[in-house]
């Protein structure tokens, strides 16, 4: 005997995991029909290079955060491990499928192919497959004509709001007797300590830390690699995996602004978010990005792959300090401020002139706040293949005495130079004999020798790609870059 299916709806999180101003979920819950919340850990993102297990524990933290907000409605996320195709197959067994919603995703290529596969699957088996936007990304766009409107329309909607109650979702019960349910045992993480936990929960904690306090060293801190940690909101993690939607944060920072004590840094950080949207939006149109040099005047730039060098400058072994200390911290913690990122970015593509791809894969597994649209447009800025960005070659040297002077930063994550005063510790190398001595220091056995000539490798790097700004092919593709991507009221990002 055939027994009819209940109708329900989908509501499938992805880089969303909050509940709070969630068109997907509130949309979902008008329906009148019954509600799973689906989160499926992908094999293809386990596959995928651009992740790895901080990103994973940093969602399991936050689907624990939102299982603890629907406990009070009697249900749970449906976790879930595998192909998503095949889940939505599995679930159809159970219920009759009416509408999928989800956000857009600003992912990868590999994300973007899945969520055509998922409407070409839903259009095949008679489902609704909507989906809604977020952080200001629009899809199909030629170039910015009205993009900075619709943005500004998008981010002055009100907070969306949500009517939970246990009869619109399906019970706790039901989702835990099927067979591919993974339950909480798989939400399990290890403790870290020095890594940000993910969660709306943790979310609101750091930005009501920094609109009550943090903020007010923010545009003196900024720059600094240590002083940043806390200066800075530290919020990006939470804008990238969603526990925290932009216009959330947007609202916030405008509101704490009319209060007029706050106006200054808080403009400066209100512009920064700005940005990051524009940067997300130009991923968006050219997405070829993740891949090949937006400009491809600068795709005829070949440079060699030396493992050697590129396992130093992991491990935090290249001889030069403050680019060691970064990359130490990095992967122990998963956070750098701006200009710390900039320049390990400019020392591996300039000093040690290698492609900007053979950096992009491991950055983004260690960036816990990793958003693609981000990633690799700041890294072909830095990396000068733009054709519209100035050339700039970050000195490590400089930027240690200026931003670390003390050398707090570089001894605290090189203990092998603790010994060392700070009018030496950015410069080991070139220590006097009599300074060996005083300090008890062996050149080249506590800590290496620069792996490269920092001063050549410079000269190298600006003699080859300045020349290059000035050809007719990067020339000709720096315009047709501005024209799809500039903002006729540019100055609007900086209010």
């Amino acid at each position: 005997m055939h027994t009819r299916l209940e109708p329900i709806h989908i509501v499938w999180l992805k880089r969303d995991l909050r509940l709070d101003d969630h068109k997907p979920i509130s949309e979902a819950i008008s329906s009148k029909k019954r509600v799973l919340i689906l989160y499926v850990f992908e094999d293809i993102l386990f596959k995928d290079p651009h992740y790895s297990n901080r990103h994973f524990n940093f969602i399991k933290e936050s689907i624990r955060n939102i299982n603890k907000q629907l406990k009070k409605y009697k249900t749970t996320v449906c976790i879930t491990q595998g192909d998503f195709i095949k889940i939505l197959e599995a679930i159809s067994k159970n219920f009759k499928i009416k509408t999928i919603h989800a956000h857009q995703e600003t992912g990868v290529m590999v994300t973007y192919k899945r969520d055509l596969q998922v409407g070409v699957w839903c259009k095949k088996n008679k489902i609704t497959f909507k989906e809604y936007l977020q952080q200001g990304v629009f899809r199909a766009m030629k170039n910015r004509n009205h993009w900075l409107k619709k943005w500004d329309e998008l981010m002055n909607q009100q907070i969306e709001k949500s009517s939970f109650a246990a009869s619109k979702f399906i019970p706790h019960k039901t989702i835990e007797s099927f067979k591919f349910y993974l339950g909480e045992e798989s939400l399990k993480t290890e403790t870290n300590g020095v890594r940000q936990i993910g969660g709306s929960h943790n979310a609101y904690r750091y930005l009501n830390s920094f609109f009550n306090d943090r903020y007010r060293n923010y545009q003196k801190h900024i720059s600094k690699p240590d002083l940043s940690r806390r200066s800075c909101s530290r919020l990006s993690p939470y804008l990238a995996f969603g526990n925290l939607s932009m216009r959330q944060l947007l609202q916030k920072t405008e509101y704490e602004i009319t209060k007029g004590n706050k106006s200054f840094a808080l403009r400066a950080f209100g512009s920064r978010l700005r940005w990051q949207s524009h940067f997300i939006q130009k991923f968006e149109m050219e997405c070829s990005m993740e891949f090949t040099s937006i400009n491809k005047g600068y795709q005829q730039l070949k440079k060699t792959i030396n493992p050697s060098y590129i396992k130093a400058w992991e491990s935090g072994n290249t001889g030069v300090p403050l680019v060691d200390a970064a990359m130490r911290c990095l992967v122990e913690t998963g956070y750098l401020n701006f200009r710390m990122r900039s320049l390990v970015v400019s020392f591996f593509t300039h000093h040690l002139w290698q492609p900007w791809q053979a950096c992009a894969h491991f950055l983004a597994r260690q960036f816990l706040d990793f958003e693609p649209g981000i990633h690799y447009p700041q890294l072909q800025m830095q990396a000068g293949v733009t054709g519209i960005n100035m050339l700039r070659i970050y000195n490590p040297v400089k930027n240690g005495q200026e931003h670390d002077p003390k050398g707090l930063f570089v001894k605290k994550w090189i203990p092998e130079l603790k010994v060392l005063p700070e009018t030496i510790v950015h410069t080991p190398w070139l220590m006097t004999s009599f300074e060996v001595s005083l300090y008890g220091y062996e050149l080249g056995k506590n800590y290496p020798m620069p792996i490269i000539d920092l001063q050549k490798s410079r000269k190298h790097a600006t003699s080859t790609l300045w020349p290059m700004s000035k050809s007719h092919a990067v020339r000709k593709e720096g315009k047709r870059i501005l024209a799809k991507h500039t903002l006729a009221n540019r100055n609007s990002l900086m209010t």
